[in-house]
């Protein structure tokens, strides 16, 4: 599914997503030293029992970037799956990843 009744979730809500991503994610020090920045998108499945699958690049930076964006996103803990019908369905999720130098 990509638009179910009730939404996935990760624990503890779009504010833990965001500090997770930014705990997580290492500039790789490649593109630091290429002065790489950009934003990509990773696609991934989040799963009946809230795993996350099947995480690709769908809108690439850079090589290095796109690894460390699928690396941390397919470390996530397991969220709160999507239902439609009051069961649980596997849902097609889309996360935007900046990566900005300071």
């Amino acid at each position: 599914f990509q638009v179910v009744e009730v939404d996935p979730e990760f624990p503890g809500g779009i504010e833990a997503l965001y500090k997770y991503m930014v705990d997580n994610v290492k500039y790789p020090e490649k593109a630091k030293a290429d002065k790489i920045e950009g934003r990509g998108f990773v696609a991934f499945a989040i799963e009946k029992d809230g795993s996350v699958t099947n995480a690709k690049a769908v809108r690439g930076v850079s090589d290095e970037i796109d690894a460390e964006a699928l690396r941390v996103v397919s470390a996530m803990p397991k969220w709160k799956p999507g239902t439609q019908q009051g069961n649980p369905v596997r849902v097609q999720y889309n996360l935007p990843i900046v990566f900005k130098l300071k």
